[in-house]
């Protein structure tokens, strides 16, 4: 996702955003944990995602 498309969200649509990649988030968790993951790098991409939306939710709110 890029930094682009996330600045072009309203406030509300990306807090329903960032709910949504944490729960995708504790699902690559729990797929890591019982050894299911194909990929794990989909681990830091999730999380580098969820830092992007809460730093534009961030600038958005000053």
């Amino acid at each position: 996702m890029k930094a682009a498309e996330i600045r072009n969200m309203t406030a509300a649509e990306l807090e329903e955003k960032l709910g949504d990649l944490k729960k995708d988030l504790f699902m690559l968790r729990m797929q890591h944990a019982t050894n299911h993951l194909d990929n794990p790098v989909k681990i830091s991409a999730v999380r580098r995602d969820i830092a992007r939306v809460k730093t534009v939710l961030r600038e958005k709110q000053s």
